[in-house]
C-alpha cells in the first residue's frame, strides 16, 4: 500500500503538472473504485475549471478548485502518473484527467481498493478526513500529545501508532523502521511508554518519514512516482522484510511475526 511518502512524493510530482492548468476532460472507466465515482459531479464542477492548490491529509490527496476538492486516494495497489495526450493505455487505468497543457493525470489501480471523491463544501468536514489525528511532521504531532494518547492504552504500540485517529499517515513500513530507530519492542502495551520514550519515538516517525520522502518512498511491488521512477527507500530499510537477515546495528537475526494481520520487524536485542 502506497504510504505517507509514497503520496507525498505523488503531490510534488504531479503538482508542477497539474496547478493552474484548465481541465478539458475527465474521463472514468469504472463506475466504482472503493466508492462509487462521482463522475457527473466532476463533470459538472471541474470542467473548464482549475487546480489551485494541491496538499495532502494523511494518505489523501487533495486538490482545490473553484467550486471544491478532489480527493484521491491510492488504495492498496494505485498510482498516479503524469503522462502526454494520447498516450497508450495501461491494463486497470481506470480514471483521467486532461489539461490544456496537453498533459493527462492517469489513476492506474489494479485491485481497485482505491478512491476517486468529491467534497463541494470543506475537505476538512469530508467523513473520511473530519476525525483523523494531527500529520506526523506536524509540530501538533509531539510528545506530549503522544504520552496524552497512550496513557490508558493496552493495545501494542506499533498498532496504536498506525491509528490514523492519534497520528495519520503512518503505515506499516513505516512503523516498524520508526520503532527499530526509537529502539522499542513493536509489541509493548501503549501505556507503557515512558515520556522520554514518547520524545524518542516522535523524533523517530519524524526522521525516518523524512528520509523516505528524501528517496521518493519505497517501491516493494507496483509503486512509481508520477513520472514512473519507483522510490528507492526500501534499500534503507534496517528491520522491515529482513526476516532472518543480521541487524544492522548488533548483527542478531531480525524478527518477524503476524500481528493483526500485518508483518511485524523487529530486533529483539536493540528493541527493548
Amino acid at each position: 500500500m502506497p504510504e505517507l511518502p509514497e503520496v507525498e512524493t505523488t503531490r510534488r510530482g504531479i503538482k508542477q503538472h497539474v496547478l493552474n492548468q484548465t481541465i478539458t476532460k475527465i474521463i472514468s472507466r469504472q463506475k466504482k473504485l472503493r466508492w462509487p465515482i462521482p463522475i457527473d459531479a466532476l463533470n459538472r464542477n471541474l470542467t473548464k475549471q482549475k487546480f489551485t492548490q494541491i496538499s495532502r491529509r494523511g494518505k489523501y490527496l487533495i486538490l482545490r478548485s473553484q467550486n471544491g476538492w478532489l480527493i484521491i486516494h491510492l488504495g492498496m495497489s494505485g498510482t498516479l502518473r503524469i503522462v502526454p495526450v494520447g498516450t497508450k493505455r495501461k491494463p486497470h487505468d481506470h480514471f483521467e484527467l486532461r489539461f490544456e497543457n496537453k498533459i493527462m493525470l492517469r489513476l492506474n489501480d489494479p485491485r481497485r481498493f482505491g478512491a476517486v471523491l468529491w467534497e463541494p463544501i470543506n475537505f476538512l468536514q469530508h467523513p473520511l478526513i473530519r476525525n483523523l489525528g494531527p500529520e506526523p511532521l506536524s509540530q501538533e504531532f509531539n510528545a506530549e500529545w503522544l504520552s496524552s494518547k497512550l496513557r490508558s492504552r493496552r493495545a501494542s504500540i506499533k498498532s496504536l501508532i498506525m491509528n490514523n485517529h492519534l497520528v495519520t499517515g503512518v503505515g506499516n513500513i513505516y512503523a516498524n523502521e520508526s520503532l527499530f530507530e526509537a529502539g522499542l519492542d513493536p509489541l509493548m502495551a501503549g501505556m507503557e511508554i515512558k515520556k522520554y520514550q514518547c520524545s524518542d519515538l516522535v523524533k523517530a516517525i519524524k526522521k525516518t518519514l523524512k528520509i523516505a520522502i528524501k528517496f521518493g518512498g519505497s517501491s516493494l511491488q507496483d509503486y512509481v512516482n508520477p513520472s514512473g521512477t519507483p522510490g528507492y527507500f526500501q534499500l534503507q530499510y534496517k528491520v522491515y522484510n529482513r526476516r532472518g537477515l543480521p541487524c544492522r546495528i548488533c548483527k542478531s537475526e531480525i524478527i518477524k511475526q503476524i500481528h493483526s494481520q500485518r508483518a511485524t520487524y523487529f530486533c529483539k536485542k536493540c528493541q527493548r
